[in-house]
């Protein structure tokens, strides 16, 4: 309830200051944002994500210049490098990387003076160290996530002791990883039989190439009962990764993170079976909104929970419409 509450006194403010700027002029005219989407242009997620900032700097008038990263921590760490030798009044930056390798750059920024705040992957040293100057926090609760899926799949498909599931995720990003992790100790709390896969960079970057991956492993393992995707772009192309197997929509049970128009046709096909929509387009107009406000008022970073909910067959269509138009 307090967080929905926050959310609520956000998105008033937001129609506050929309409705002043309709009267008034841009609210927040002059200051300049480096933003990152996170994935590439036209990327299911980051296309969303992107969206959604590009409706507050409409909105409010500033100004920000995007970077997209193919979902790469690496390339993530290097672009902000490069965004704190611009010297823009803020950056909004993936905690993909973890804190661990962003945290000098986000201490050279603020001792800079420029606003950093992080959307998708909490950043949880930094957002405690920088909370007082703008350092906020955007996206769903990852291990939490992680956990509430696992253990909704098992409840509404039930799965039981010895059921084989198929897990693609990214253990080997630090904080990124822990919405893996969530949905493996689920699976592993019910004595699933779990076999783990790592999202090659490759994938990550360009979701379609994972095709022989699935076709290989169901070839190897067709006793297995569920399919989990932790990515986005991964479970928006859930469809093209069971038929490539040779699988119908009712061959194996398949579950992810995100909604995207892809994934709401997957849904209505039977390919996808159940989703937790973490709200990308709030991941993009919200830092936005925080960076404005923290620049021009001096306020301290919002803490943002975003995961909205379970999606599936049931309930799909009062959301698809707005996924379509790439706003859910």
């Amino acid at each position: 309830m307090k967080k929905f509450l926050v959310l609520v006194l956000v998105l008033s403010l937001v129609l506050t200051l929309v409705g002043a700027a309709s009267a008034q002029g841009k609210h927040f005219e002059g200051i300049r944002i480096r933003f990152f989407p996170g994935g590439s242009e036209g990327d299911p997620f980051a296309s969303v994500v992107y969206r959604g900032a590009k409706a507050a700097e409409e909105d409010f008038g500033c100004t920000v210049e995007y970077v997209f990263s193919q979902w790469q921590p690496d390339r993530m760490v290097a672009q902000f490098k490069d965004a704190i030798a611009a010297k823009p009044d803020g950056i909004a930056i993936m905690g993909h990387p973890g804190d661990d390798a962003l945290d000098p750059l986000i201490d050279e920024a603020v001792a800079a003076g420029i606003i950093v705040t992080s959307q998708n992957t909490a950043l949880p040293i930094a957002e405690g160290k920088y909370k007082d100057r703008g350092f906020g926090y955007v996206g769903q609760e990852l291990y939490a996530s992680g956990l509430a899926l696992g253990q909704k799949a098992i409840e509404k498909f039930g799965l039981k002791e010895g059921d084989r599931a198929m897990v693609w995720g990214l253990l080997s990003q630090e904080t990124r990883g822990l919405r893996t992790k969530g949905v493996i100790d689920a699976f592993e709390e019910a004595k699933l039989v779990v076999d783990y896969i790592e999202i090659s960079p490759e994938v990550n970057a360009d979701a379609p190439l994972g095709t022989p991956i699935v076709s290989g492993y169901l070839s190897s393992h067709p006793d297995c009962k569920i399919i989990v995707t932790d990515h986005g772009g991964l479970t928006a192309t859930l469809e093209t990764y069971l038929k490539g197997a040779g699988k119908g929509p009712d061959d194996v049970i398949g579950i992810g993170f995100d909604l995207t128009a892809a994934t709401v046709e997957a849904i209505r096909n039977g390919f996808c079976d159940l989703i937790l929509d973490q709200q990308p387009y709030l991941q993009g107009y919200l830092p936005i909104l925080q960076i404005c406000l923290t620049k021009k008022y001096g306020f301290s970073g919002l803490h943002i929970d975003t995961g909205s909910g379970f999606i599936d067959a049931d309930n799909v269509e009062a959301v698809a419409k707005l996924a379509e138009e790439g706003i859910r």
